[in-house]
């Protein structure tokens, strides 16, 4: 069965499609979660809050070849919710690859991916939500505007300031002075 049966027949109330659509997407939206909120749980969350979403509103969703985009604007904007809701509280969380590396020296690639990290850490959640759209999940710009609900215009204009910011705050953690190590006789 495609997708856009499994859509129609979940739309429908069928809880064995709607079964088989999360099945096939949570990994994904976890990882992409992940990214957003900096933050193992909340993702989890999140996604669980998007889930719940497209359930209840999944009947009026009148293009079921847009499942994808629509489930991941609402996971999205789960993560962007749960932001507001602990604004004052930082989040963290280790990223782990999708992928596993194929660089035979890791020493390079794990310098890269912790500066990196610390870039990412500056910036705000909606920033890290257009980055990780585009970049990780492999968005066009259209296609992030579409999911965000955005001109175009304003998509392409986020994603350049966030990418702005993201290579400023590198710039500055390379510009911070080491920690000079304590040696404890």
């Amino acid at each position: 069965m495609d997708q856009r049966e499994l859509v129609e027949r979940a739309g429908e109330g069928d809880h064995d499609a709607f079964s088989s659509l999360v099945g096939a997407s949570i990994a994904r939206l976890e990882a992409v979660a992940r990214l957003i909120l900096r933050d193992q749980e909340l993702a989890q969350d999140a996604v669980q809050e998007a889930y719940i979403r497209a359930w209840r509103d999944l009947p009026g969703l009148r293009d079921p070849e847009k499942f994808d985009a629509w489930l991941h604007r609402l996971t999205v904007h789960a993560c962007l919710d749960a932001v507001r809701r602990r604004k004052r509280r930082p989040i963290e969380v280790e990223l782990s690859p999708i992928m596993p590396p194929t660089i035979a020296d890791q020493t390079g690639h794990i310098a890269d991916r912790d500066q990196l990290e610390r870039g990412f850490r500056r910036l705000s959640a909606d920033q890290r939500a257009v980055l990780v759209l585009h970049y990780y999940v492999g968005m066009s710009a259209s296609a992030v505007a579409e999911t965000l609900d955005i001109p175009m215009g304003t998509a392409q204009s986020r994603l350049n300031r966030a990418l702005a910011e993201l290579r400023a705050a590198i710039a500055a953690d390379d510009r911070q002075p080491a920690e000079p190590w304590t040696v404890i006789a």
